[in-house]
């Protein structure tokens, strides 16, 4: 699939009024009594699986969104539940965008292909250290996401312009996590404007996407397999988006403004 050719993957979730809301399901004994390891052992095999298409050059969109699902329903399978809405706001976008989000866990890059992929060609902007890893690295780089290193400001910000404005301009929207590290709460004093700025740059708009991820935990050795708490239900909440004008201040705030608004609700 190239980057500006439409995107014919169905949906993946059953929507109802643009709403996704996991079913009712049976949980076996041995993922109430070992959530973690159940999940995990299919989260594995599934990467296993997705590294050898990658490595083939068989993983492309399609095959991305459709193995993301299937994390979700692993995780739907030890109890976790979900609960998405504003995909409404993808649909009606007449052009890539820039998507927005605060950053919880390792839960977000994972699932969210499976939610945004489908509708329309989609990648990230990822550590330069998740590239590195064995196995999954195939993956990521089959998706031709941006590298950033973390450790020079100045120069993950020229990575993210140049990178960032040609997978626009190619049709290719951009996931932009714009917090310097997961945090389980939200501070917008550590949410950066590189996502406002690169829309600004590429003259698309921002789609805002305020997430709850928490019941994928992040571990203390290995951060990114923390313990699967399934009495925890997953959120993602799409904005409405955001036509950019100027340096992208006002929309920046807007972003944050929705974010905020979002978690608010869900910790009433």
């Amino acid at each position: 699939m190239t980057a500006n050719a439409a995107n014919t993957t169905h949906d993946l979730l059953d929507y109802h009024d643009d709403v996704y809301a996991s079913p009712t399901r049976t949980t076996s004994f041995l993922a109430k009594v070992a959530p973690s390891p159940y999940f995990y052992a299919k989260f594995l095999s599934n990467v296993l699986r997705s590294s050898r298409e990658a490595k083939g050059g068989r993983y492309d969109g399609e095959r991305w969104s459709v193995t993301s699902h299937e994390v979700l329903e692993a995780l739907e399978s030890v109890g976790v539940r979900f609960h998405v809405s504003g995909v409404e706001n993808i649909r009606k976008l007449e052009s890539p965008c820039v998507f927005v989000a605060n950053h919880m866990s390792m839960l977000e890059t994972i699932i969210l292909p499976a939610i945004i992929q489908p509708v329309r060609e989609v990648t990230f902007v990822v550590k330069q250290s998740l590239l590195d890893y064995p196995v999954f690295c195939h993956i990521l780089r089959a998706r031709d996401p941006i590298a950033v290193s973390r450790a020079n400001p100045r120069e993950d910000l020229k990575a993210v312009m140049k990178g960032g404005v040609e997978r626009l301009n190619n049709g290719v929207s951009i996931v932009v996590f714009p917090q310097t590290t997961r945090a389980p709460t939200f501070d917008p004093t550590k949410f950066n404007t590189i996502g406002a700025k690169l829309a600004a740059r590429a003259g698309v708009p921002i789609v805002p996407i305020a997430l709850q991820t928490d019941a994928w935990g992040n571990g203390k050795k290995l951060k990114d397999f923390g313990a699967i708490d399934a009495a925890k239900t997953v959120r993602f909440a799409f904005g409405e988006p955001i036509e950019m004008s100027g340096r992208g201040t006002e929309q920046h705030q807007q972003t944050i403004d929705f974010i905020q608004r979002k978690i608010d609700e869900w910790n009433r």
